[in-house]
């Protein structure tokens, strides 16, 4: 292995530091980025669902702020892939269907689901390890819940 290899392998493996609610949301975070852009219904919309969780019960406005802006440098610096990986690492598992399931409502949230989306939902429903049989059942109801 070259010089060059062992700098570029670092530099790889060198993932995003997370807790458990920030690897949630940077899950729904490169979701609603997944079609190209970041817009604010989107944004509204996810800030909306994750102020409703548990898991961010006591975040105010200011460390969700702080929070969004750590996420969106991540996925600046590392690109979305790498982002959700390094969630996935810090997600508790138990955590892991409700991720999917929000990130699926998320990607409906604008009316459409374009291609980019289908595929980042096909690649977070594999590394986080849904079953095609829970997938499927998320994607029916998300479907019949954003028809009206």
């Amino acid at each position: 292995m070259g010089i060059f290899n062992k700098v570029f392998k670092a530099e790889a493996e060198n993932k995003m530091a997370m807790n458990s609610a920030e690897a949630f949301a940077a899950i729904c975070l490169v979701a609603i980025a997944s079609d190209g852009y970041l817009s604010d219904s989107e944004e509204a919309e996810m800030n909306m669902r994750l102020s409703r969780m548990r898991l961010f019960k006591d975040a105010t406005e200011d460390s969700l702020a702080r929070m969004k802006a750590y996420l969106i440098e991540g996925l600046k610096k590392h690109g979305p892939n790498e982002l959700v990986k390094s969630a996935k690492a810090s997600l508790p598992p138990n955590l892991a269907p409700t991720a999917f399931t929000l990130a699926v409502d998320l990607v409906f949230a604008d009316g459409t689901v374009s291609r980019e989306e289908q595929a980042f939902i096909d690649d977070l429903r594999q590394l986080l390890q849904i079953s095609d049989s829970l997938a499927l059942k998320v994607v029916e109801v998300i479907t019949i819940k954003n028809q009206g």
